[in-house]
């Protein structure tokens, strides 16, 4: 595969629609890196700004790519393809200064701090608009800047928890299960890329920035509409009991023969009716609705699924049209037939840590050409020459520890 890309077979990718786009993220982890990852994608020029120590935390977390001071976290490393990184330390007054010289060359400024830690370093989001009134500021926190728990901490399972979607998740009678993924934590940088986009638009029209407030716990929401939308009906979601949280037997995951396991999503009688003529199972009307009846039909489904193995019911799921999917690790997905031919694997070649193994957005142009993610402030002299500062503020910000 191309190492400067996703493959394909046309030409490569000569203009993005976000090519004339500057990007400052100060953002770290998951969330807003997301975030800038789908802009960098789309030709934004992404800058990240990392402190003085440890900078972007992911960096440290395993398992690693490279050897010796090059080792890198391979999540870090499959986030922050096509983006730049420059170190300062913004605790420092000269780092502060620069900082603010910078904020004029940008659009977009993507902050990932709770309410008002920018604000003690005199860098708040009216400073920032004063200085640059076409910016936009996109403050991406958990609970939002304001309200009873706009400083509260918190990770993805509290937000989950808090909006109303883990509270619809079964089995009934036991306690909600810990997600195997991060939804608030995705979700949150996908409205920001919608945020920015949207107040972008806006920009255009107005010729004003703004503020963008994402919270992640709000972005969650969304994904407990079905519960959200019994209640507003009047009737009181059941955890584990509804038709899409496990309720019902044609909505479920069942083991197989040889312990792995299938997702059946027969929700339409025509689906459920061609996966019961498959099985020798008399479909009924009801087996597609909530009820006690439930146990018994979810009973004969797992002794059905129970008796092939998971080829077998992946060769049936090609013959039945029955939506019928088998349950892959993230290994085996790499290496499925359709995911491989939509391209959403690569590998990306880099001096300090070879092939990195990457993940396209649903965005990305598959034929376009990537850089490497960058080493912690590799490009700090040229982010800051960029910014119009000249070359001994550099070296007196380096002097002092201000820049790295």
């Amino acid at each position: 595969m191309d190492a400067g890309g996703a493959g394909g077979d046309g030409p490569p990718v000569t203009s993005l629609p976000l090519q004339s786009v500057r990007v400052l993220d100060l953002s770290r982890l998951l969330p807003g890196p997301l975030a800038s990852l789908v802009l960098a994608d789309l030709g934004a020029e992404v800058d990240k700004i990392e402190d003085a120590s440890g900078g972007d935390y992911l960096r440290a977390l395993p398992p690693f790519l490279g050897e010796g001071e090059h080792a890198t976290s391979s999540v870090f490393l499959a986030l922050n393809r096509n983006k730049r990184s420059a170190v300062l330390d913004l605790k420092k007054p000269r780092a502060r200064e620069a900082f603010l010289r910078m904020i004029e060359r940008y659009d977009v400024l993507l902050e990932q701090f709770r309410p008002g830690v920018l604000d003690r370093l005199g860098l708040s989001h009216a400073t920032l608009l004063a200085r640059n009134p076409r910016l936009v500021v996109c403050a991406l926190t958990g609970y939002g800047q304001d309200g009873p728990l706009a400083q509260r901490a918190g990770h993805d399972l509290n937000y989950l928890a808090r909006a109303g979607v883990l509270g619809q998740q079964g089995p009934s009678d036991v306690p909600p299960a810990v997600p195997g993924f991060q939804l608030a934590d995705v979700s949150g940088g996908l409205y920001a890329v919608i945020g920015i986009m949207g107040a972008l638009m806006e920009r255009a029209r107005s010729g004003r920035g703004s503020i963008v407030d994402v919270a992640m716990i709000e972005t969650a929401m969304p994904f407990a509409l079905s519960g959200f939308g019994l209640a507003f009906g009047g009737q009181a979601p059941s955890r584990g009991r509804e038709a899409l949280s496990g309720g019902i037997g044609p909505y479920n995951t069942y083991a197989t023969k040889d312990g792995r396991h299938v997702s059946l999503a027969a929700l339409e009688p025509k689906f459920w009716m061609s996966f019961s003529e498959g099985v020798g199972h008399v479909a009924q009307m009801s087996d597609l609705v909530p009820g006690p009846h439930q146990t018994e039909l979810v009973a004969k489904l797992r002794a059905l699924f129970a008796a092939r193995t998971l080829e077998e019911w992946t060769t049936f799921s090609r013959e039945r049209d029955c939506c019928l999917e088998p349950v892959l690790t993230p290994d085996e997905a790499r290496r499925d037939p359709h995911l491989v031919a939509r391209k959403m694997f690569f590998t990306l070649d880099s001096t300090r840590w070879g092939a990195i193994p990457q993940m396209r957005t649903p965005l990305t142009p598959s034929d376009r050409a990537h850089a490497p993610p960058p080493a912690q402030g590799e490009h700090t002299d040229a982010i800051l020459r960029d910014a119009g500062i000249e070359a001994e503020e550099i070296a007196a910000l380096r002097a002092e520890g201000a820049a790295r």
